[in-house]
């Protein structure tokens, strides 16, 4: 009986250390300087890393497996202020961010999208397997933020993937929307647009809509005062959504840098348009299987009463971004 718990613990452990040897994690950015500079927007970057928009954008071309463990890839994620001394850092505020996949001829395609905590660090690691059509070959990744100062922030980002028998992994997927500033004049001509070709052969089809409101002030509309997010099919509505958050004082350990106020309440910790401060932000999803045949469709995107531009120059503004993923078969629940 010894003998054969021993057999049994041995064969374990060899399919243990061949399932970790079957697993791949590929590093794209690593101490990837953001910051901003008119004049010298390069001026940190290394290692093949481009800068773009005055350094707000550390762009680089990485080679992924043409072929990797068929399963589960998680994005992970570290951003970090740049320290300017022993107690304080370049840039304490609370900064939208994202990692994006730049593709030819097509809108960026957002990977993560995040918000700087107010002077923290933050690791993230978020689950994109379903992007697995994408994240393979010879890719362009653009790690954004959105500093004003120079220094500013540093970022790590990787790819692990791993294999997963029992994960259904899409065939297809579209970049089909990208905005870092839907404002009221983008209401007001009707919002935003896209033409694109569904291939033939899909069971199912689903929207990957990111969507969260700012100001250039920090006061009200839009970052504290939700809108209708409306999704638009062949002229059909086929999702409208208020983006909120309400968790965010569930975070204020990542916020080092936030104000406290005279009634006591903390900046990390207010409700807001589908953000919070130090946190990444999920993609919601909607099911357009009936709606999204093979051929030519056009989506318009709209949000509703974006605060309009002030008479000192301040306004509110969405960042918006949608892509599509496709399988060609039913969940793997509705097979069983």
């Amino acid at each position: 009986m010894t003998r054969t718990i021993a057999f049994v613990l041995a064969l374990l452990t060899i399919a243990c250390q061949r399932a970790a040897s079957e697993s791949l994690e590929i590093t794209i950015l690593r101490d990837a300087a953001i910051h901003f500079h008119a004049d010298s927007a390069g001026k940190f970057a290394s290692g093949g890393i481009a800068a773009e928009e005055q350094g707000r954008i550390a762009a680089i071309a990485a080679t992924l497996p043409e072929a990797p463990p068929a399963g589960r890839i998680r994005a992970i994620l570290t951003v970090r202020p740049v320290p300017l001394d022993d107690r304080n850092v370049h840039d304490r505020w609370d900064r939208a961010g994202n990692i994006r996949l730049a593709s030819t001829g097509c809108p960026d395609l957002e990977i993560v999208r995040f918000v700087t905590a107010y002077g923290g660090r933050t690791d993230h690691e978020i689950d994109v397997s379903h992007l697995a059509p994408l994240l393979r070959g010879d890719r362009r990744f653009r790690a954004f933020i959105d500093t004003w100062t120079s220094p500013a922030w540093t970022v790590d980002f990787a790819l692990s993937f791993s294999p997963d028998s029992s994960y259904d992994a899409p065939v297809w997927v579209m970049p089909v929307y990208y905005t870092d500033a839907f404002k009221a004049e983008d209401e007001a001509a009707g919002g935003g647009t896209a033409q694109l070709e569904v291939p033939q052969g899909l069971s199912r089809v689903a929207l990957k809509y990111i969507s969260t409101g700012h100001c250039t002030d920090g006061r009200d509309e839009d970052e504290f005062i939700s809108k209708a997010n409306v999704v638009y099919l062949d002229g059909r509505v086929v999702a409208r959504v208020y983006p909120w958050r309400d968790d965010c004082r569930g975070y204020r350990d990542r916020n080092p840098y936030c104000a406290r106020w005279t009634d006591g309440s903390w900046s990390s910790d207010y409700s807001r348009s589908g953000w919070c401060p130090g946190v990444e932000v999920e993609p919601m999803e909607f099911d357009l299987s009936d709606h999204l045949g093979a051929g030519s469709h056009t989506f318009r995107f709209m949000v509703e009463n974006v605060r309009p531009t002030d008479e000192n120059g301040h306004y509110g503004y969405w960042r918006i971004s949608a892509y599509l993923v496709g399988w060609d078969r039913p969940p793997r629940l509705w097979r069983n």
